[in-house]
Parts: C-alpha cells; sequence; structure tokens
C-alpha cells in the first residue's frame, strides 16, 4: 500500500456583502469570504491537501482564479473534481483532518453538517473526516475578524503494484 500524506492552507478576507461559505454550508453572520469563488477556506484547503498528497500541484493550477468558468462556483464542485483527480491517479482517501481559524461566529453547532457535506462530496464515512475551529485569541488579522483560515492535512492510498 502506497500511503501519502498532503497538506493544505487557505485564507480568505471577510468583508460585508458576501456570504459566509464553509465546508459546503453558508453560516449566518455579517461577513462572508471574499474570493474568486464563493470563498470556502475549509474546503479550498482540503482541496489543496488532496492535491499535495497526490503531487498535483494546487487548488489554483486546476481552477485559477482568473478563469471566467470559475467566477462564484460553489466550491463543492471543486472538490467533486478534485477527488475526481485523484481517483483518476488511483488514489483513494484515507481521511482528512481539518481545522478552521476565526474569531466569530462560533460555528461548533455548523460542524456536524459540514462533516456530512464533505463525506458525501467526497463518497467517504463522515467518521473519515474530522473538521475543528479555533480562535487567534483576538490576535491579528484573523482575531480581528478580518480574515478566515483553514487548515488541511490528507491521507490518501494507491494500492501496491
Amino acid at each position: 500500500m502506497n500511503l501519502r500524506i498532503g497538506f493544505g492552507y487557505d485564507v480568505h478576507q471577510l468583508a460585508q456583502g458576501h456570504d459566509l461559505c464553509l465546508g459546503g454550508l453558508v453560516i449566518p453572520y455579517k461577513k462572508g469570504s471574499v474570493g474568486h469563488s464563493d470563498g470556502d477556506v475549509l474546503i479550498h484547503a482540503i482541496c489543496d491537501a488532496l492535491l499535495g498528497a497526490a503531487n498535483l500541484h494546487d487548488i489554483g493550477y486546476h481552477f485559477p482564479d482568473n478563469a471566467q468558468e470559475y467566477k462564484g462556483i460553489d466550491s463543492k464542485i471543486l472538490l467533486k473534481k478534485t477527488v475526481q483527480l485523484l481517483k483518476d491517479q488511483n488514489f483513494s482517501i484515507v481521511n482528512i483532518d481539518s481545522t478552521i481559524c476565526l474569531e466569530e461566529p462560533k460555528i461548533k453547532n455548523s460542524i456536524p453538517d459540514m462533516k456530512k457535506i464533505l463525506a458525501g462530496v467526497m463518497e467517504q464515512s463522515v467518521e473519515d473526516i474530522s473538521v475543528k475551529a479555533t480562535t487567534t485569541e483576538k490576535m491579528g488579522f484573523i482575531g480581528k475578524t478580518d480574515g478566515i483560515a483553514a487548515y488541511a492535512i490528507a491521507l490518501i492510498q494507491k494500492p501496491a503494484k
């Protein structure tokens, strides 16, 4: 069995007039993620972790932020396409561990729904998807509620030849 690990990170500015998309959900909040797509930092970090583990470049390589076809796109579509890229290379996902870093709103009650959505898009068991949340203790751009970040680690496997 060929196991590989990948790390992903994404950050977006928060501003009024945008939806706060996280893990495929729209979270009610006065500010949202500013991005070329829907700005879902969690899904973007997961995509980068999966792509990195498979040595398939990064999310910007496959879904460039200057391509009109991705303007405002639902990030779940990008995740589905990422999973297909891995399948095309005979990789399967073992598990995902992720952390969303934001000061507010508190998202603890939304995490089970995020996990269900992500598991469905990736065709995985909910038990294989970890989503956590933390703050920066009011420090930096995240602590001042000017931005949001997400980190993800993916473990993938390929059958032995």
